[in-house]
């Protein structure tokens, strides 16, 4: 236990300011220790946070300290104050969300990766940064049967790489918005299921709630195409320019796949930049039976898949992809005195987003992928939907409750036949227990229960006894 280790050396003198060496071996010791019994036995911990808002703020200090602490004064902390007050993603019963999980690999690699503090903004900061994004990327194009001319790069988030596609569309529709602001004219189309951060990325870029579309959706809740058509030709009769769409392989909601093919077809009738959304769903296309998941994607002009999600991957680390970089780079770039080099032929990844520091986030992945293999993650993944189908089966076999989606994915979205307070009351009382965390939507109006599994360390018995507490009379 952290409470347990060793006493704390003396402070490290003027000449060496940092943590003296063996100190660092000692404590580094310990951690790897906690880490290894958390991964080993995380069912010890109830899944979601104890106390109420503000109860940690109250028990540290309201000032940092003037003089500097021992090592086992701050993990005595750590571990009975900030503990408590953790919500365990990396959690075998976390359900909540699109549950996520960092394998033993993954974190190994984030201690190098914190280690070197490399920067990866252009290819002279960390040559090795910015050429292993490079093939970390051709790698998942490749098991995602992709386009390999593709540009790929690795950012935060999904959120961001909406951000990023949003803002090289805006370029190619009105280039001279750069340096002049917008028009006033763009519009953009979502559906009615799609992320809420592809609306905010069209908003923080100045689009404007007011020229955002949102497509209905069909009883799957997939958009929409010919809602799709007829808005923009709606918009196009009101002297308006559409101009990017979003479309998404897995929606947060009920992991519906929208109708890429038709999306695409209708996008490059009418010039509109396609980002396809594909966080969640998009890395299920590297299993021969869920390839069809990623049909049309190759049409895309921008492509997002979130490692985290599925891939054991920790966060953040996200694939960004698009068939023009060119307009990206057009859309970001600038020129600075103190960030010129005189190195050719190499891409500066920060040429391609908004940020200048970027960590060296492709190490991890580099990890994962090298580790378990394309074999080992199919393996992961299959698991996973496995747990899924069994239970989306026992929902649907039961006389108090029923889907309110497909079970297509690692995601079941349910409800009480009772109606939406039952609904609501199963969910508290099921996390309120705090063995589970499981989150909620709402479909048709419905309010409805999600169960997303994808973690690692899931076993059958915990979606069994999961079962059990929703069925529980």
């Amino acid at each position: 236990m952290i409470d347990d280790a060793p006493e704390s050396t003396a402070m490290a003198d003027p000449a060496n300011p940092d943590m003296p060496i063996e100190e660092f071996r000692r404590y580094g010791k310990t951690l790897i220790d906690w880490i290894a019994d958390y991964l080993d036995n995380p069912r010890r911990y109830p899944v979601l946070a104890s106390g109420q808002p503000g109860d940690l703020r109250r028990r540290l200090p309201p000032s940092a300290p003037i003089e500097g602490e021992p090592m086992e004064r701050i993990l005595q902390d750590f571990n009975q104050a900030i503990i408590p007050m953790v919500t365990h993603w990396n959690h075998p019963r976390f359900f909540a969300y699109f549950s996520i999980s960092s394998s033993a690999p993954a974190i190994l690699a984030e201690l190098l990766t914190a280690a070197l503090d490399v920067n990866a903004m252009l290819w002279k900061s960390c040559p090795a940064a910015t050429e292993l994004e490079q093939t970390t990327a051709a790698w998942m194009l490749d098991w995602l049967g992709l386009p390999s001319a593709w540009f790929g790069m690795i950012v935060d988030s999904a959120s961001n790489s909406a951000l990023q596609a949003v803002v090289a569309a805006r370029q190619r529709a009105e280039p001279e918005s750069r340096a002049a602001g917008l028009s006033g004219r763009l519009v953009a189309y979502v559906s009615e299921h799609t992320h809420s951060s592809v609306e905010k990325a069209a908003i923080t870029a100045g689009i404007g709630r007011s020229n955002i579309r949102h497509i209905a959706v069909d009883a799957g809740f997939r958009m929409s195409a010919g809602a799709l058509r007829e808005a923009i030709r709606l918009d196009l009769s009101r002297n308006l320019k559409p101009f990017f769409a979003a479309a998404t392989v897995g929606t947060t909601s009920s992991t519906a796949i929208d109708p890429v093919p038709g999306i695409a077809a209708i996008c490059r009738e009418n010039g509109l930049w396609l980002h396809v959304d594909g966080a969640y769903g998009g890395a299920l296309g590297m299993l021969p039976e869920c390839r069809h998941f990623l049909d049309g994607v190759d049409e895309a002009d921008s492509f997002v898949v979130n490692p985290p999600k599925l891939m054991t991957v920790p966060l953040d680390c996200c694939l960004f992809y698009t068939r023009s970089p060119e307009v990206v780079r057009a859309a970001f770039a600038l020129e600075a005195e103190y960030l010129k080099t005189d190195v050719r032929g190499a891409v500066d990844y920060m040429d391609y987003g908004v940020a200048l520091g970027r960590r060296f986030r492709a190490l991890k992945l580099w990890f994962v992928m090298r580790y378990f293999g394309r074999e080992g993650l199919a393996a992961i993944f299959r698991r996973g939907l496995k747990m899924a189908a069994w239970l989306g089966e026992q929902v649907s076999g039961s006389d108090r409750f029923e889907l309110a989606a497909p079970v297509n994915m690692g995601l079941v979205c349910f409800r009480s036949r009772q109606g939406d307070d039952a609904t609501r009351e199963l969910m508290n009382r099921i996390n309120d227990g705090g063995a589970f965390f499981v989150s909620h939507t709402a479909l048709n109006g419905r309010f409805t229960i999600r169960v997303a599994i994808g973690n690692i360390r899931t076993q059958w018995q915990d979606v069994e006894e999961l079962w059990a507490a929703i069925s529980k009379p």
